[in-house]
């Protein structure tokens, strides 16, 4: 049951950032023993509110109450010492520095004024553990992990602060499903733990399974709070969006498409113990989806397309013709035409600190320029082309990208890549992290390039966009296509099973993927 007096409240907070207002007069309350659910689109303010409370940025009116008293949080570490820990969607870990070095490394044990190595190697093991991680060595560097896992070192460096506040923002998105129900079971026994957990997430499944209460911003401003699990999907997103809202995806073509060849092939494609053997086709105008369970090649098979990985063996045609790929720029070249849309847009994807100017045209400016001089009216027409095409919501084209939302950061992903007009394009899990109303965006723009005429290869964790974006989808398992699915087989039980390689009556373990 929930305090009566909540352990924090937030009254009446609001920031804002030169003209653009990420927080208007929000409240919040957090109760101990409580999954507390944050919604809202990218850009309603529900990462600044969580900046506040954790003591990133101050904010402009307002106060915080905990226990009863307020608090005004200079820093982080004030924040951290109040009990208040918060795992951020951008992962704060240093990546040559070791798993233990990473999660004590704002308070390592010491022993006669050293680093007491044995002891920060006990604090790692035992907060790995209780983040459901205890398979991860803690002496292991971080860089060498991948992104997943190291999401869960995250989680075990929050956690081993040992706080009273435990807020998650997006914290899930890069988790296996593995270590999603993992990290489901820590959070539930956490609450059984008296701690106070805030929990934001885009998906609706997860807060349906976790909440015990919700609150929905919108523009800024807290607009519902309401017990869990007494509104339906469609009223939470009518309140996210502030309009009415219908979760459907963009209808498929009756029709396969057909061309005289596939715009992309694989044949027999392998690599190290990642791929095996794998061969597959994309057509002009056609969506193919790469299933199955996270880690089980989909995302070395895009990266073996566009010339990231070295030692495949097997062979690729484009348009029928065999092509030797030996990197991105080789890829990215008028006779191929391809474009990868990466799965980490922060690190991969964007450069943070440069305009969104700059970030849109990068990989066009061998297009936009002559004699090495950038054509800036050819340069303005394509962006000002693409901010319309995408709805891009900016301040100025000349601000930071890293301040836009992740949605609209993801936008301008797409958008940079679209300036080349590619041909195939090459999805790595592109709707990570962002909110309904621009995933409906991405879905529709997809459907709308493949009737323009491109080949898209999509991989996607959530199996409600392979099941509503797909005409194809190839499940992998351990490196290898184990069944195509096609129109109407393509449904949440035959993704799951095959994903799992059940193996079972109209089930079977392989198909041709050529079909």
């Amino acid at each position: 049951m929930d305090s009566v007096v909540p352990l924090l409240r937030v009254e009446g907070v609001s920031k804002r950032y030169g003209g653009v207002r990420a927080l208007e007069k929000a409240d919040l309350s957090v109760s101990t023993g409580s999954i507390h659910a944050i919604l809202g689109e990218n850009g309603a303010g529900k990462s600044t509110l969580i900046k506040v409370m954790a003591g990133v940025v101050a904010p402009d009116e307002g106060r915080m109450m905990l226990d009863g008293r307020e608090v005004n949080f200079a820093s982080p570490g004030a924040a951290n010492r109040a009990g208040i820990a918060c795992i951020f969607q951008e992962l704060s870990l240093i990546p040559e520095l070791s798993v233990a070095d990473n999660i004590v490394i704002s308070d390592p044990p010491k022993r006669f004024g050293m680093i007491d190595r044995k002891a920060q190697r006990r604090v790692a093991e035992d907060a790995l553990a209780r983040a459901g991680a205890g398979d991860i060595h803690p002496l292991a560097l971080v860089k060498d992990l991948p992104l997943s896992r190291r999401q869960m070192v995250e989680i075990a460096k929050a956690l081993a602060r040992k706080p009273r506040i435990l807020i998650l923002d997006e914290a899930t998105s890069a988790l296996t499903a593995t270590d999603v129900a993992n990290i489901f079971g820590v959070l539930k026994r956490l609450r059984s733990e008296r701690l106070a957990l805030l929990y934001i997430s885009h998906r609706m499944n997860e807060i349906a399974e976790l909440a015990d209460q919700c609150t929905v911003f919108r523009n800024g401003r807290n607009v519902a709070s309401y017990k869990a699990g007494s509104k339906s999907d469609n009223e939470v997103v009518e309140l996210m969006i502030g309009r009415e809202y219908s979760h459907i995806f963009p209808p498929k073509p009756a029709a396969a498409p057909v061309s005289a060849a596939p715009r992309l092939e694989a044949r027999k494609l392998s690599w190290a113990d990642r791929l095996d053997n794998i061969s597959l086709t994309v057509r002009a105008g056609e969506v193919v989806g790469l299933g199955g369970l996270d880690g089980q090649g989909q995302r070395e098979l895009l990266l073996a397309f566009f010339g990231v990985l070295r030692g495949l063996s097997g062979e690729v045609l484009i348009d029928g013709k065999p092509v030797t790929i030996t990197s991105p720029a080789a890829a990215r070249e008028d006779g191929v035409g391809m474009a990868l849309i990466p799965e980490d847009r922060k690190t991969e994807g964007l450069m943070l600190p440069m305009t969104v100017r700059e970030n849109l045209s990068f990989a066009a400016l061998d297009r936009l320029s002559k004699g090495g001089i950038i054509d800036r009216a050819a340069e303005q027409r394509l962006i000002d082309d693409m901010v319309g095409l995408l709805a891009i919501k900016t301040a100025s084209l000349d601000i930071p990208v890293g301040a836009l939302s992740g949605g609209n950061q993801q936008k301008v992903v797409i958008a940079k890549w679209l300036m080349r007009q590619p041909r195939i394009i090459l999805l790595n899990d592109p709707t990570r992290g962002i909110d309904v109303g621009t995933k409906q965006e991405i879905y529709q723009l997809m459907r709308k390039l493949a009737d323009a005429g491109a080949a898209i290869l999509f991989y996607s964790t959530d199996y409600d966009e392979l099941v509503g974006c797909c005409d194809r989808v190839l499940v992998l398992y351990d490196g290898a296509v184990k069944r195509e699915l096609v129109g109407a087989e393509i449904t949440e039980r035959a993704l799951i099973s095959s994903a799992l390689n059940i193996h079972g009556e109209g089930n079977p373990t392989s198909q041709g993927a050529d079909a």
